[in-house]
């Protein structure tokens, strides 16, 4: 009797968990995660979960930048560059004399000035933010490479031991990075939906043009929505530093950002703007990760994990149309 009562219990939480795309998602970060755990030794070792919670926390935090900005109807493809330019160039201020502390708020700065810019760019030049961002990441590396730094790789200064803390140090066993990955979904959360920001936020990604008619401040809300890309952009890549204790200029040229963007829209964040979560952002960023690294245990080609990743992100954008189909009003050309 039991039992048959266990099978109806599982076959009911099947059934609900199947009717959305976050149980979908749900199920398979479960699957993939028993599947390696059975088939690959390697992936249940203290090392390599360690390295994985590690890695999954700081794609994690890009993450929660990009939604943001997606939630309200936009996408920054120039996280990446913002991040390896202002940090790069932080470290690179310390071999000038500057204290890292100081280096450190010049690069919060920039990274911040380069969010505002594109976000003014976006919202007075009208300029469709797919081609925007992807211009200025351009802009922005070539600016750093030109003027800030030669060298690709950029080692955190030696003698300043605290910086490590961030991404190395445990908290009752837990990484502090981890930990910040928690604490920040928190305040997104919180601010999603506790605060007038949140709320105008949503309001702008379900209807823009409602949204400036009932006088939202629809301009200076993309405006804050890109700086705030930009600092998150900059804070995941100080955590990154303190962690491998240097920051490499060549991640601007790798995938790492349709993996944000993976993570974002299998997570259930549709591009349509208008809704979507912080409990997305982390199913998103825990199944991606199981995924990144089960390849990468398998030794798989990187162009063959490029390959599964860009099918994986082509389906997961073709479920959120199928889901979240744009009307005439929405869909625009320039929404993105």
């Amino acid at each position: 009797m039991s039992a048959a009562k266990a099978n109806r219990d599982g076959a009911w939480l099947f059934a609900n968990l199947a009717k959305s795309q976050e149980g979908i998602v749900l199920m398979l970060a479960v699957l993939a995660f028993i599947g390696f755990s059975l088939f690959l030794p390697s992936f249940l070792s203290p090392g390599n979960l360690l390295a994985l919670v590690r890695s999954v926390s700081i794609l994690g935090i890009l993450a929660l930048g990009m939604a943001i900005v997606v939630i309200g109807r936009g996408i920054d493809v120039s996280m990446i560059a913002t991040m390896v330019v202002s940090v790069a160039w932080a470290f690179v201020l310390t071999r000038g004399g500057l204290d890292l502390e100081l280096a450190l708020v010049v690069g919060g700065l920039f990274a911040l000035a380069a969010g505002m810019a594109i976000g003014i760019l976006i919202a007075f030049g009208e300029v469709p933010p797919i081609f925007a961002t992807l211009a200025a990441g351009s802009i922005i590396y070539g600016l750093g490479r030109t003027f800030f730094f030669k060298l690709e790789m950029q080692n955190v200064p030696p003698g300043y031991e605290w910086f490590s803390f961030f991404g190395r140090a445990q908290i009752f066993g837990i990484p502090v990075t981890v930990l910040t990955f928690g604490v920040l979904c928190v305040v997104v959360h919180l601010i999603l939906s506790r605060t007038r920001f949140g709320w105008l936020t949503y309001a702008m990604g379900n209807n823009p043009e409602a949204s400036r008619i009932t006088g939202v401040p629809v301009r200076p809300m993309v405006v804050a929505h890109y700086a705030v890309s930009a600092i998150v952009a900059y804070g995941a890549g100080l955590i990154l530093a303190s962690s491998t204790s240097a920051i490499n200029a060549r991640l601007f040229n790798s995938t790492m950002i349709y993996d944000i963007l993976l993570v974002v829209v299998l997570g259930g964040i549709g591009l349509s703007g208008g809704h979507g979560k912080v409990r997305n952002v982390i199913l998103g960023t825990i199944f991606v990760g199981i995924l990144l690294n089960g390849m990468t245990i398998l030794n798989i080609d990187y162009t063959i994990q490029n390959l599964v990743k860009g099918v994986v992100l082509l389906l997961a954008i073709v479920i959120d149309s199928l889901i979240n189909p744009r009307d005439e009003q929405t869909s625009q050309q320039g929404d993105l």
